[in-house]
């Protein structure tokens, strides 16, 4: 089950114990980066862009409630 990112309107909120703040989030991405070597071969990733991205999994770190998240309105977001 994929979970919907919070948008600039909505935030999430644990639906057990309420927790607005803290989350243990799971995600795979696919990213393009450029990474550059220094002489000594060590890398540096200069640029980094994200392809494609899914969160696979919830988890509120008040409760350890898994993907029990929905989303709500932020505060003042109706405006």
């Amino acid at each position: 089950m994929t979970v919907p990112l919070p948008t600039a309107t909505t935030r999430w909120r644990c639906t057990l114990c309420g927790n607005l703040t803290r989350f243990d989030v799971t995600r795979s991405s696919k990213v393009v980066e450029y990474v550059h070597l220094d002489l000594a071969g060590e890398p540096k990733v200069e640029e980094r862009e994200v392809v494609s991205e899914t969160i696979e999994s919830v988890r509120c770190r008040w409760c350890n409630a898994v993907d029990q998240v929905e989303l709500v309105d932020r505060p003042g977001a109706s405006s």
